[in-house]
């Protein structure tokens, strides 16, 4: 059987609107690599809701909602596949969003993954600990609802983390690449997803630590890292090989 094969990118962790990424400094490449390719995975918390600078989550959503409409109407060629982050799973942007994708063809949406061909999508919010289906469903219901941004105090103490670096180490002791992989994987292997199942190789994000061939039981995991102060961040080449029908959630 021939197979197909697709170039794609894949980011993560944007937190647009949020005053501690600096994801405006990468638009100009994700619009390069956008151009260039058949497929563009949007891999979760590309907005961040709870911690935006703008006047209000409603004007939030608005934004986002104008953002996405104007990505897939100046790449008309690359479909964008956009995987919910628990920082975007507001019921508002949801609904705005299942509108938009149902009139928009190279748009699609999925809540908790997307597998094309040996590849798996997927937030990772599944690192934060050893989560099935329902644990993770559980914890998205706690970013559900969220009605009020932030108090500006709370993010004048964000900066003074950033600024400090602090964040640096606590993502690296909370997230060591063994562990998150780890607990990446008994999630996949609860919703039929795992090496068994044909995945070998699995793209997430949460976890802010770039990554890239990272091994561990027989897949190889990947991760673009975050474009906040004092992190890498990559946009992650992927052959897509479609021998297999695509499968999301």
């Amino acid at each position: 059987m021939k197979t197909k094969k697709r170039i794609g990118y894949v980011v993560s962790d944007l937190h647009m609107f949020s005053k501690r990424s600096k994801w405006a400094d990468h638009l100009d490449a994700i619009y390069e690599a956008a151009q260039g390719a058949d497929v563009f995975i949007l891999n979760g918390d590309t907005f961040d809701f709870r911690w935006t600078t703008l006047p209000s989550i409603d004007e939030t959503v608005d934004a986002a909602i104008a953002w996405l409409r104007e990505l897939a109407t100046l790449f008309p060629s690359c479909h964008f596949h956009f995987v919910v982050g628990n920082h975007d799973n507001l019921q508002a942007f949801i609904e705005a969003l299942s509108e938009l994708a149902a009139v928009t063809e190279n748009l699609s949406w999925h809540p908790y993954y997307l597998k094309i061909g040996d590849s798996v999508f997927l937030h990772g919010d599944v690192a934060n600990k050893k989560m099935d289906a329902e644990d993770l469903e559980e914890f998205r219901d706690e970013w559900r609802y969220e009605e009020k941004t932030r108090h500006p105090l709370l993010h004048h103490v964000y900066d003074i983390i950033l600024h400090f670096g602090l964040h640096r180490g606590a993502q690296r002791m909370k997230y060591p690449k063994k562990r998150a992989a780890r607990r990446v994987v008994a999630y996949l292997e609860d919703v039929g997803l795992g090496a068994l199942n044909g995945t070998r190789h699995v793209y997430f994000g949460h976890t802010h630590e770039a990554m890239s061939n990272f091994r561990y039981k027989n897949l190889v995991f990947h991760n673009a890292g975050s474009p906040m102060k004092g992190l890498k961040f990559n946009i992650l080449r992927v052959e897509l090989r479609e021998e297999a029908p695509s499968r999301t959630a």
